[in-house]
């Protein structure tokens, strides 16, 4: 019997080794949280801009076509961006430091690049989008390459992550059909898809 247990402890022992040599498992389900909530309350603010006083969840028949408020969607945009980023690698990095690692090794090298493939080409993509006017597909867009991205980097990270990136997808191709709700499905997908996965993250693999 003891012998039995033995064995189970040095598989889990195996397995745990096996998955910290290709796992990024410095990523913390808090920062998927906080990143929900910017993109929330940077959504709120958007909607003030673009929709407000009708309805949040009212169909839109027509994008919106002023440049300077495009211009400001797109600064709310790279502030929820960066915030995100910033509080992401400063969490990971605190969760290294937990876990005796290091944020910077192949694992996470890999990570980056698996991830800046789809997220560049998206990028890319979207600014071909705005530079020909067609603003009422960008918010769909930025969901499925988003989602292409997670997919891509899964196999260096948690599977919650895999099926973010799914519900991403899905998302996108909802959001592509009916542009007129780009910005609700903007909040859902990286606002509240990610305050979601993030909080089974952190009770998973956090606490």
């Amino acid at each position: 019997m003891n012998q039995n247990n033995d064995y189970q402890q040095d598989l889990a022992s195996i397995r745990h080794l096996m998955e910290r040599s290709v796992k990024f498992i410095s990523l913390s389900g808090l920062s998927g949280i906080l990143a929900g909530t910017y993109a929330t309350l940077g959504a709120i603010v958007a909607y003030f801009k673009i929709q407000y006083p009708l309805s949040p969840v009212a169909y839109r028949q027509q994008s919106v076509q002023d440049g300077p408020i495009v211009l400001q969607l797109g600064t709310i945009a790279l502030i929820v961006l960066v915030a995100s980023v910033g509080t992401g690698f400063w969490l990971s990095s605190r969760k290294a430091k937990q876990l005796g690692t290091t944020i910077w090794n192949e694992t996470s090298k890999r990570l980056f690049i698996n991830l800046l493939v789809p997220l560049v080409t998206g990028g890319i993509f979207i600014l071909i989008l705005l530079f020909y006017n067609h603003y009422g597909v960008v918010a769909a867009a930025s969901l499925i390459f988003y989602g292409l991205a997670l997919i891509h980097a899964s196999a260096n990270l948690y599977d919650e992550v895999r099926y973010l990136g799914y519900s991403e997808i899905i998302l996108g191709l909802i959001a592509a059909a009916l542009p007129g709700y780009g910005l609700l499905f903007w909040t859902i997908g990286f606002g509240v898809l990610h305050i979601f996965y993030g909080a089974l993250m952190y009770r998973k693999y956090d606490r």
